[in-house]
């Protein structure tokens, strides 16, 4: 099997950079952004498998990010990550195309089975059941 490429993109940078190197060290490809319009020209300028988004950042909001990748990249694998109380924004991006959310703080071996899920079901051309 191939290995994946993530797209980690979340405005603390205390998180992603220990994920990336979590991600790495199990043979994932990952690269993390800090804003979302770096986000979406990375989506437009490299091919991912999966994107890894935090739902609330400043500037582009999360769910602004994803509708733009969506309309560049409609079938790219999406799991939103959202802080502990705020699931209500998370739904919607569910609801607007994201695979499924993660509560901060992420535990990797949840973040691993959900990124594999979540590419199976975009490459299958379906949803979370």
């Amino acid at each position: 099997m191939k290995r994946l490429k993530v797209l980690l993109v979340d405005d603390e940078e205390e998180l992603v950079a220990p994920l990336i190197e979590r991600l790495k060290l199990r043979d994932y490809e990952a690269v993390g952004v800090l804003d979302g319009a770096e986000a979406i020209e990375m989506v437009k300028e490299r091919e991912f498998d999966v994107v890894v988004l935090d739902v609330k950042m400043p500037g582009l909001g999360g769910l602004e990010v994803m509708r733009q990748i969506k309309a560049v990249r409609p079938d790219l694998a999406i799991i939103l990550l959202t802080g502990r109380g705020s699931s209500k924004e998370s739904d919607i991006g569910i609801e607007q195309g994201a695979y499924d959310y993660l509560i901060k703080p992420i535990d990797i071996k949840d973040l691993i089975r959900k990124m594999n899920d979540a590419v199976a079901a975009s490459r299958d051309g379906g949803q979370h059941e």
